[in-house]
């Protein structure tokens, strides 16, 4: 792998982990068009911790006082959030990851995702804050976050969505969403290290890793900062129709074999 090709798929990790669009299908996407399907767990692990450093650089000012205030409103709030994901992910892990490396359930994934997008910003007219978050809502939220197992339904899609059906402020239910993939992300990647110090796979030279990451990282933090703004005015029905018309063509191709 070049060190270009390590950035563009940087870049669309970065993009779409944090627009409601699924950054792992685009990701299986992504290596596909490449021949990049054995990429390398190396590489896996780069582009989360890039998009790890976008969300601490932008949350940098909320984390410092929540490490100041270990036991917050907030803190407990996220705690919350995780727990159902957390559930999933030791359960289903190995069955997601192989459901991930197959690609065959992407399409009707990134329809799912559509689906919900659709419907939560037809109804979601809520104008709750961030003071306002109930320990029931989090948990709410984090229960749609366990779905984005599920390896093209996009967690920053669902979680808006499920904020949005509880009554949460747009901008709002953006930021907490965002603010929530941080316990996440970290726990994604304690997984990936764990199997990192097991792995025999083909690896990627530093300067491959190295683009992956910042690139990631770069983008990543645009993008957090992009939806945030874009959700005070904006309707997200434009990326559900984006994720209906990739999953449709998904759809079709496999069912012709090419895809």
């Amino acid at each position: 792998m070049t060190w270009l090709e390590a950035a563009i798929l940087g870049l669309i990790q970065g993009l779409t982990e944090f627009l409601p669009i699924s950054s792992t299908g685009h990701l299986y996407i992504g290596r596909k068009m490449f021949g990049l399907q054995d990429a390398g767990m190396f590489l896996d692990t780069m582009l989360h911790i890039g998009t790890f450093i976008a969300l601490i650089v932008f949350y940098k000012d909320t984390l410092w006082k929540m490490l100041k205030k270990p036991f917050s409103r907030v803190t407990l709030l996220l705690f919350a959030g995780t727990v159902p994901a957390v559930l999933a992910g030791l359960l289903f892990k190995d069955f997601f990851d192989g459901l991930s490396k197959s690609g065959i359930t992407i399409g009707w994934e990134f329809l799912f995702t559509a689906f919900f997008l659709f419907f939560a910003e037809r109804i979601g007219k809520g104008r709750k804050q961030l003071e306002e978050i109930s320990i029931p809502d989090a948990l709410w939220i984090g229960s749609f976050q366990a779905l984005a197992i599920f390896p093209a339904v996009s967690r920053s899609g669902l979680t808006i969505a499920g904020a949005l059906l509880r009554g949460i402020d747009k901008e709002t239910a953006a930021y907490f969403s965002f603010l929530l993939s941080i316990p996440a992300v970290f726990g994604a990647l304690l997984f990936q290290l764990k199997d990192l110090a097991e792995y025999s796979g083909p690896g990627i030279s530093f300067l491959s890793m190295f683009s992956a990451t910042v690139s990631a990282a770069f983008f990543g933090y645009l993008a957090v900062a992009f939806m945030i703004s874009f959700v005070k005015k904006h309707s997200m029905k434009w990326f559900a129709l984006y994720v209906f018309v990739l999953g449709t063509a998904i759809l079709l191709l496999q069912g012709a074999g090419i895809f």
